[in-house]
């Protein structure tokens, strides 16, 4: 017997406000939504508003999920958000959103891997599941990178957006092969001298403040594009698999042009690459729960079929999950 997570659940929450390209540029940003959409896809992004925290979009993505699956917030033995905007330096933004789902049993802490945080999530749920420990986890993206961000700074501002995505895992008996519905494997890496690349210029074990992102943005995409292809080899290569084998691939949403060079690499058509960053932009941990419920609302993927999810983030970490839906 095999135990395999097999995801029951999916739901995702975008806050109301809406900033476009021409919304920036109109507040005197030195751009144009021509020159943003030719060099990340991008056209708008969610804005939490002020008051609305990481912890409040996390709870309303995880009870779309509860709901999708058809569960009581009392059948969940875990919860592990992934974020880069914690609520505070503690407790964590998870045991808060414990809290608000009135969750009174199990446990809940959260996993900081930046835009690789969902995949990291993911892989440690599904970990607890194999091993028994874990019946039922709850899997939260969520992110609110609108603080973090300066929106004078014409290199990063318009890259990034706020949102949350959340799944349901529940435990199931497989054949413990590539047939088993369910997460098939997760691959995860790092390479910390990647640190200066992509960061945020604070802390309270630094400067004392929240600060705000800086990125090298040639140097993280020359590593994304190796890093990332490097991680579907090692993913696919598990279990023997050829590309032809991936029915869709459900990338972080971060650039345009990398979602594009790994969906070339895998001989995938566009209509088979889930891409949402136009009207998302980059949610960092959120991006991939978030993608994947959007196009799930759609009815296009289809029980049975493989996905291949990955995402890189700053460190560098990067990593990819195979998933039987």
């Amino acid at each position: 017997m095999t135990l395999r997570a097999v995801v029951s659940g999916i739901g995702s929450f975008l806050p109301a406000q809406i900033v476009t390209n021409d919304d920036l540029v109109a507040r005197g940003l030195k751009t144009s939504h021509e020159w943003i959409i030719q060099r990340t896809g991008i056209a708008q992004r969610h804005v939490a508003a002020e008051g609305e925290f990481t912890s409040d979009l996390a709870t309303k993505a995880a009870q779309a999920a509860l709901k999708n699956a058809g569960l009581d917030i009392q059948d969940v033995d875990m919860i592990v958000v992934a974020t880069t905007t914690p609520d505070n330096i503690f407790p964590s933004t998870a045991v808060r959103v414990q809290a608000k789902l009135g969750l009174d049993r199990g446990f809940a802490f959260d996993v900081q891997a930046v835009c690789s945080g969902f995949v990291y999530a993911l892989a440690m749920a599904d970990n607890f599941i194999r091993l028994g420990q874990v019946k039922t986890a709850l899997v939260i993206g969520a992110e609110t990178l609108s603080r973090l961000i300066d929106w004078e700074d014409r290199s990063t501002c318009f890259l990034f957006g706020d949102g949350a995505g959340a799944f349901v895992l529940q435990a199931q008996e497989g054949k413990g092969d590539v047939s088993d519905q369910g997460i098939l494997s997760t691959h995860l890496h790092s390479d910390g001298k990647g640190y200066d690349s992509l960061y945020v210029d604070g802390g309270p074990g630094s400067t004392g403040t929240c600060g705000t992102i800086y990125m090298n943005g040639k140097d993280v995409f020359r590593h994304a594009v190796t890093r990332l292809s490097q991680v579907v080899d090692e993913a696919l290569a598990a279990h023997d698999l050829s590309s032809d084998a991936v029915d869709w691939l459900v990338p972080h949403q971060a650039n345009e042009r990398i979602i594009a060079g790994i969906a070339k690499k895998l001989h995938l058509p566009p209509e088979r690459v889930v891409t949402t960053i136009a009207q998302h932009a980059n949610t960092s941990a959120a991006s991939i729960p978030l993608a994947l419920d959007a196009v799930l609302a759609e009815g296009k993927i289809k029980r049975g079929q493989l996905l291949l999810l990955d995402a890189m983030g700053g460190g560098f970490t990067w990593g990819a999950a195979l998933v039987r839906w």
